[in-house]
């Protein structure tokens, strides 16, 4: 399965526990986040102002 944009932090980090430290490498430190767990990577990336692309690519490696 691969990572996408419309995945929930929670369910990205539920299925790939190894993806918080890439979300946090990128600055994302809000993984533990109650609020991450029904926030899109797409809404995390955009409130953070990252680079989802970049993001995205990195995650999938």
């Amino acid at each position: 399965m691969k990572i996408t944009k419309d995945m929930t932090i929670g369910e990205i980090i539920r299925n790939y526990p190894e993806s918080a430290q890439v979300l946090m490498t990128f600055g994302m430190m809000c993984v533990g986040c109650p609020s991450s767990q029904g926030e899109t990577l797409e809404q995390a990336a955009m409130v953070h102002g990252m680079d989802l692309e970049g993001l995205l690519k990195a995650l999938n490696k």
